[in-house]
């Protein structure tokens, strides 16, 4: 899910799963709204058809705060993003489709849903699966433990010094790049849950995600027994890793990303609307993207201090 970068010591930040094959229809009323497609000449994009339709159908994976069901409805940071921009837009309901993280990608492109509302990450390798939008969240990593285990840990670099046991989440950033070019072995699980879950059975000592996820865990389990570290910027051969979360498209849908683009812009270019939307997901003006980072620079991986 994500990659970071340094605003003063770290930023606090924060981007998980469900069942692989559970499919929950969970239609959200946004209420009808005036809006129009971006321009395009086709009837049949995405976009037209969602707002023909009056819905449009997201993909989440179920990782508190950005996207989650709760009570039969779909919640989170993303899902907030989601409502409010759609509903600009001119499309009235959500109906979200519950995949496991790595699934996220192959079902957008195999239709079942018209965009991934998820907070993932924007690495290289998914940039040539899949159309990302700009930026909405820079992501830090934190680290969860038994309470008083945490033994001076600042990042996964130390997990790897200790000889400790590393659960982290398939195809999570944690996963995919930081164990990987750290050379360290991980327990990889499905779901957020089970990540703390193998830590309070002791099947892992450590659990490596974003901070904003697992601070949010810590808080609304309170008598689970773990504490999480600082939120930090994992470095892998002396260099910091930069990270984003974007709502992800089809490549062929430049027309839903474009105009998803347009009306993203005005709410991450005012703090106030920013932390509106998402501000009771426990994300901070430390998360909200200051412009100086970019999907295109993301994509690309040549960003100053990012991965090669």
């Amino acid at each position: 899910m994500r990659r970071r970068t340094k605003k003063g010591t770290a930023m606090k930040a924060i981007k998980g799963l469900a069942a692989a094959t559970s499919i929950i229809a969970l239609t959200l009323t946004l209420g009808a709204c005036g809006g129009s497609d971006s321009g395009s000449d086709s009837d049949n994009s995405t976009l037209q058809k969602a707002i023909d339709d009056g819905k449009i159908s997201v993909g989440f994976a179920g990782e508190a705060p950005y996207s989650f069901e709760k009570d039969g409805e779909l919640q989170g940071a993303s899902v907030a993003m989601a409502k409010k921009i759609f509903k600009e837009l001119g499309v009235d309901d959500i109906e979200g489709v519950n995949t496991e993280f790595g699934s996220l990608i192959p079902g957008l492109n195999a239709d079942r849903f018209g965009a991934i509302s998820a907070g993932m990450s924007i690495l290289p390798d998914r940039c040539e699966q899949a159309a990302f939008g700009n930026p909405e969240f820079m992501y830090t990593t934190a680290l969860m433990t038994k309470e008083g285990k945490q033994d001076g840990m600042k990042d996964m670099q130390d997990v790897k010094d200790k000889g400790l046991k590393l659960a982290t989440m398939s195809g999570a950033i944690e996963t995919t790049v930081y164990a990987k070019e750290l050379g360290i072995k991980t327990q990889e699980v499905g779901t957020p849950q089970d990540g703390m879950d193998a830590v309070t059975t002791g099947r892992a000592d450590v659990f490596a995600l974003t901070g904003i996820s697992l601070n949010w865990m810590a808080k609304n389990n309170p008598d689970a027994g773990v504490e999480v570290s600082d939120s930090f910027v994992q470095e892998v051969d002396g260099v910091p890793q930069v990270g984003a979360g974007a709502t992800v498209f089809r490549t062929d849908d430049t027309e839903l990303r474009d105009a998803w683009n347009k009306e993203l812009e005005k709410i991450v270019s005012d703090e106030d609307k920013y932390l509106d939307v998402v501000g009771d997901y426990g994300f901070t003006k430390e998360e909200r993207p200051d412009g100086s980072i970019t999907t295109d620079q993301l994509c690309k991986g040549d960003l100053p201090g990012a991965q090669s």
